[in-house]
């Protein structure tokens, strides 16, 4: 897995709520995200710019986080994000704190490898879960998992229940199907073609 590096200033929390409402408002409108830091001994409240989270956030690979806070070194991952409804813009961020001997839950990206037999067939390979919900050790979790779909015919799919990694316990539901060949109208018409002669 990749890292990546993000600096942050740590937040007092306000008293009130109309306090908290409006000290986020201005660290909003000055460029900086809210962040709370959870997995450690306490929750940590900090603040990013956004320019600091547009490589972690946008993009499809997956990141360790090697977090600065005022000096103090945190390794973790991105938990979750809230977005603007309308604007699309950041509103928070929530990382997790991880320990080298603690297995954490992260959704690990999908590649598609080889020419399913499917496809030379006339089908079409289409990709139904870009991610896998995996739990793990952080050094064992890789940047994508690769599954080789070159045995896969027309009309088949590979089920989540048929993958094994080393070092991963897959977590979605054992028949979510994670790829499958369709048949397009080109291949029905081959095989009707076949089946005619």
């Amino acid at each position: 897995m990749k890292s990546i590096e993000i600096k942050g200033t740590a937040r007092e929390i306000a008293g009130r709520s109309s306090e908290q409402a409006r000290a986020l408002k201005s660290m909003r409108k000055a460029g900086g995200v809210p962040c709370v830091l959870y997995g450690g001994e306490e929750n940590i409240h900090f603040t990013v710019t956004t320019d600091m989270l547009r490589n972690l956030i946008y993009t499809p690979e997956i990141y360790l986080v090697n977090l600065d806070i005022d000096g103090k070194a945190i390794t973790a991952i991105l938990k979750d994000i809230q977005f603007h409804p309308v604007k699309d813009t950041i509103l928070h961020v929530d990382f997790l704190q991880v320990f080298a001997d603690k297995p954490i839950v992260i959704e690990v990206p999908v590649k598609l490898e080889g020419l399913a037999e499917g496809v030379k067939a006339g089908g079409k390979l289409t990709l139904q879960m870009r991610k896998l919900k995996v739990r793990s050790l952080y050094k064992n979790v890789p940047e994508r998992v690769t599954v080789d779909v070159t045995s896969l015919g027309l009309g088949k799919t590979i089920q989540v229940g048929a993958l094994a990694f080393e070092n991963l316990e897959l977590l979605d539901p054992k028949n979510n199907v994670v790829c499958v060949v369709k048949l397009t109208r080109a291949a029905r018409g081959l095989a009707a073609a076949a089946a005619n002669k």
